[in-house]
């Protein structure tokens, strides 16, 4: 009986921190390295304290996994038990797809960004490089748009990076009119990010003159200006801004805490005023830190382009753009440091180092090289209706080879990873509408769609 006793007492303890450890603190991550050339052409979130900030690219191609050590915190146990489930739920294997003009009758001069306002109206709003916003209904018949917003008289758009990079409404737009922008200014040179009221009179047009600046972050250089905003499941705002440019990170911001630089920001945006801009989420991870930005949510990122969470598990993907060698997929957790540059993907940098420190830094989950293209493009985890083999997939490509990729990732791995679309594409973002439907942008100024 006290044998039977002590073996019972130990499977549970073996169980317990078998869990803990592939569950809650996984020690390994795989990164998939793609190397193949081309062949063709919310709960509320928590108490903040207040801070006053004044205005001034398979299946079909030759995958390398290696592993390497670290702690890769998961955002939440929820999170990663729940894309466990969710992984294990498909039935349908990723697919080939081909991609075609979602909407024929619209053509727009280098489109960024497309989202929806979450306000059950069906609407589509579209931003454009130059500085503005268009809105039109989301039919395929649409053959005419209106100007939502139109500040190109405050919007640098000079270099190929700069502009107004990105749009985000309010997780209770429909109660207070409120939405967010990312843009670029001169002089000097700075990344904006505001806030903007829509019209009480019209709802397709916003209050030009309702500008509330919120945080400006000086630009050494005109590019890697990042351009990412969103609210998180939490209620926050997540801002990327890169590392600033220039080849190599030349100023080291990447690696450099004091700078808001080369990482994604965590702000809390309720209740702001001209006096108080916004506050500090008291999780943040260097909140009341004296060696780092409390607003650093993730860091050590050249260029996060374009990231998102999953509306089901909550994971946060992110594409970070490469400089000569590999493109990215991260996942981003609370504090974690994505190595750049000290890395290029999972790889020393500079190419010419043997050897680095890589202990705390985060692996990617995915990257690839530059046979394979050279800029990439974030996505999306596929949660709409009209794709069954894509549901549950993150999907992410690159901007100069027009590569579409899908992958499934479950909290611990890639399970599954396909080359999906090869087009000729300039793929400059993807967007969602209301009902999670995916849409490709592309520099041929057309507005895409995959379909099987």
């Amino acid at each position: 009986m006290k044998l039977i006793l002590a073996v019972t007492v130990l499977f549970i303890i073996v169980a317990a921190a078998s869990f803990l450890s592939g569950t809650l603190f996984p020690q390994t991550s795989n990164t998939v390295t793609l190397t193949t050339t081309r062949t063709t052409s919310a709960k509320p979130p928590p108490e903040t304290t207040t801070r006053t900030v004044t205005s001034t690219q398979q299946a079909t191609q030759t995958i390398t996994q290696t592993t390497t050590q670290t702690n890769l915190l998961t955002t939440t146990t929820t999170a990663t038990r729940t894309s466990t489930q969710t992984v294990a739920k498909q039935t349908l294997p990723l697919s080939k797809m081909n991609v075609e003009v979602a909407f024929p009758n619209l053509a727009s001069r280098r489109p960024v960004y497309l989202t929806h306002a979450d306000d059950s109206t069906n609407r589509i709003f579209l931003v454009l490089q130059a500085g503005q916003i268009l809105v039109f209904p989301n039919h395929p018949n649409t053959s005419s748009t209106e100007v939502f917003l139109d500040i190109r008289d405050r919007v640098n758009s000079a270099g190929n990076e700069e502009g107004l990079l990105g749009l985000v409404f309010d997780t209770k737009f429909k109660e207070n009119g409120f939405f967010y922008v990312y843009y670029t200014a001169s002089p000097p040179a700075r990344s904006v990010v505001s806030r903007f009221t829509v019209s009480s009179n019209n709802s397709n047009a916003a209050e030009k003159t309702s500008e509330l600046v919120l945080l400006e972050v000086a630009q050494p250089f005109s590019n890697h200006n990042g351009g990412n905003i969103l609210f998180g499941p939490d209620g926050y705002l997540y801002i990327g801004l890169g590392d600033g440019g220039g080849a190599g990170d030349p100023f080291g911001h990447g690696q450099n805490k004091n700078t808001l630089l080369g990482s994604i920001l965590r702000i809390d945006v309720r209740n702001v005023s001209r006096d108080v801009r916004y506050k500090i989420p008291v999780d943040n991870p260097f909140a009341g830190s004296k060696e780092a930005r409390p607003e650093i949510w993730a860091y050590g990122l050249r260029n996060p382009w374009r990231f998102s969470f999953d509306t089901e598990t909550g994971l946060f993907y992110a594409a970070d753009v490469g400089q000569n060698s590999y493109e990215e997929v991260d996942i981003i957790i609370r504090g974690g440091n994505y190595g750049w540059n000290i890395m290029e993907g999972a790889h020393c940098y500079p190419p010419s180092a043997t050897d680095c420190k890589k202990e705390g830094l985060i692996p990617p989950i995915v990257e690839y090289t530059h046979n394979l293209g050279c800029s990439i493009t974030g996505g999306y985890v596929y949660r709409g209706s009209k794709l069954s083999s894509l549901y549950g997939a993150y999907v992410y490509g690159d901007f100069c080879s027009g590569r579409i990729w899908a992958l499934r990732y479950d909290g611990k791995g890639v399970t599954e990873h396909m080359e999906i679309v090869d087009s000729n594409l300039q793929i400059s973002s993807f967007g969602v509408d209301q009902q999670g439907e995916l849409y490709i942008l592309s520099f041929d100024n057309k507005i895409y769609r995959l379909v099987p």
